[in-house]
């Protein structure tokens, strides 16, 4: 896999973090190919890229073909708990993410899937925390679907790749502020960058943890 170089699917390439991920797959050329599937065009054209736009998630199966062939998955799709009830955001969140994972598992042996969870996450499931126990949850549930590997990605701040289309505005507002905190709180946050070269290096020689926080990442994103 490592000679003739990774195949990759990678989804919210429409969004911030999965528009990250995506720039450090096609600039890495220990990456052969990348599959996005989106809800709507993403607008980007590279020598190795596939897209798939499928607006209905819940219904992948449909395109469960498609999905064969890859030897990971960077899932980034994600949605803000603000303004959502529990049902709403479990349904986004959870039922979401395992219908999408359970096709891929299906039709890729020993298969490296990446999941985007965040900081706060409740592997107990119990605590008081909406978001975080159905992070926790869906993290929960991804380990006991049949994987090669499954891993956790726990980013706080993320600081953004210059350039790119669809960062947040709060991130263009206040992107001053990692200066200071490069300095005096570098673990504090972690890069885009950083997230989608771990992604990358941990599909290559897996790596110690199964769920990574701020300095995992950074060290994982490290490895050559």
């Amino acid at each position: 896999m490592a000679d003739k170089g990774i195949n990759v699917i990678v989804t919210g390439a429409t969004g911030m973090v999965g528009e990250g991920v995506l720039h450090e797959a096609l600039n890495n050329n220990r990456v052969a190919s990348v599959l996005i599937v989106n809800r709507k065009p993403s607008g980007v054209s590279h020598p190795k890229l596939k897209e798939i736009v499928f607006e209905n998630f819940f219904d992948i199966q449909l395109i469960k073909d498609q999905l064969s062939g890859y030897d990971a998955t960077y899932f980034c799709l994600g949605v803000s708990s603000i303004g959502k009830n529990e049902e709403l955001y479990y349904k986004l969140t959870y039922i979401l993410t395992l219908n999408f994972a359970k096709t891929v598992s299906e039709v890729n042996s020993n298969h490296c899937f990446c999941y985007v969870s965040g900081t706060g996450t409740d592997s107990s499931e119990k605590g008081k925390i909406m978001w975080a126990r159905v992070k926790g949850k869906t993290e929960n549930a991804l380990f006991k679907l049949p994987f090669g590997a499954v891993f956790n990605f726990r980013p706080g701040i993320i600081k953004p790749t210059p350039g790119l289309k669809h960062t947040h505005k709060l991130y263009m507002v206040f992107g001053f502020l990692f200066w200071p905190l490069k300095w005096f709180f570098p673990n504090s946050y972690c890069s885009l960058s950083e997230i989608g070269r771990a992604m990358i290096n941990i599909t290559l020689t897996g790596f110690s943890k199964n769920t990574l926080g701020i300095r995992d990442i950074k060290e994982a994103a490290k490895r050559t």
